[in-house]
């Protein structure tokens, strides 16, 4: 696949890039290259291997799902500002 000089100002204008006439040919042969290398992966056979999350294996470290602190919103609070039944108050900011 090959990128010409409409798809290179199109792909500029898509991602809001202000490009000149003369940094369009130096993009071209720079998508020329990304797509060039993407093509070589397709060459590569995976037939057999399975999906993985990290090139090293391991376990994901997890800690337990479980309310280990609260009970006290009194505290939590008590440096606010401003607060009402152990909420924080913010002023109106949006009218």
């Amino acid at each position: 696949m090959s990128v010409d000089e409409k798809t290179v100002r199109r792909i500029a204008h898509l991602a809001r890039i202000a490009v000149t006439d003369a940094e369009v040919p130096h993009l071209q042969g720079e998508l020329n290259a990304i797509l060039a290398f993407v093509e070589q992966l397709g060459e590569v056979d995976v037939e057999g291997v399975e999906p993985m999350t990290s090139v090293t294996p391991m376990v994901m470290k997890k800690r337990a799902d479980a309310v280990t602190d609260g009970g006290y919103p009194e505290k939590i609070v008590a440096n606010a500002p401003m607060s009402e039944d152990n909420f924080f108050m913010v002023p109106k900011v949006v009218e």
